[in-house]
C-alpha cells in the first residue's frame, strides 16, 4: 500500500540514498559530494521549520521518492514564491509516483497561499520538462553553460506556475 505523508527525520536514510544516487550519477543535482542522513535530517528539518512541506511517497514501509518547497529568494517581497524539487528512486520513475507527489505538494503550497512555484531543471531532461508542463509550469528562462559537473557545461531552465484551483486538482 503506498502513502504520501510529511517526511521525519527517520526518513533521512532513505531520503538521502534517493538523492545521492542522482549526485553521483547525474547531472540533474548540481552538487558533486555525496551527502551523510545528518545532513539530509538537517535539510529536511530546515524546510518544515519554514513552514513549508516535505512530502515522501512511502511503499511497502519505504521512502521511493520525495517532493519539497523551499523559499524562492529571502527578499520579503518574494515571500508568496517557492521553488519546487521532486526526486524518485531512480528504478522507478515513470510511474506516476511524481506526478502524484507533485499533486500533494501543490495543494499544501495552495492552502498556505503561495502564489508562483519555480521548478529548475538541468538540460536536456525531457522527462522533468514533461512532469513540470503536465501541471501547467511555463517555461520562464534558459540560462546557458551555468553548471559545469562530469567535465561538461551545462543548461539549466527555469519554468514557472502559477497555483490556480485548475493546477493543482
Amino acid at each position: 500500500m503506498a502513502e504520501i505523508r510529511d517526511a521525519t527525520s527517520d526518513d533521512a536514510g532513505e531520503i538521502r540514498t534517493i538523492y545521492n544516487y542522482y549526485i553521483s550519477n547525474t547531472v540533474i543535482s548540481f552538487e558533486e559530494t555525496p551527502l551523510a542522513t545528518e545532513e539530509m535530517q538537517k535539510r529536511i528539518s530546515s524546510v518544515q521549520s519554514g513552514n513549508l512541506p516535505w512530502l515522501v511517497y512511502v511503499e511497502n514501509n519505504a521512502v521511493i521518492g520525495y517532493a519539497y518547497a523551499t523559499r524562492w529568494h529571502a527578499r520579503s517581497a518574494y515571500r508568496y514564491s517557492v521553488e519546487c524539487s521532486v526526486y524518485l528512486k531512480h528504478d522507478v520513475v515513470g510511474n506516476g509516483i511524481g506526478s502524484s507527489l507533485y499533486s500533494e505538494l501543490f495543494r499544501r503550497l495552495q492552502a498556505l497561499k503561495y502564489h508562483a512555484v519555480i521548478g529548475g531543471i538541468a538540460l536536456p531532461n525531457a522527462a522533468s520538462v514533461a512532469l513540470h508542463e503536465k501541471f501547467g509550469f511555463e517555461k520562464a528562462a534558459h540560462y546557458k553553460e551555468t553548471g559545469y559537473k562530469f567535465g561538461q557545461w551545462i543548461d539549466v531552465g527555469y519554468w514557472e506556475l502559477l497555483l490556480r484551483e485548475e493546477n493543482v486538482t
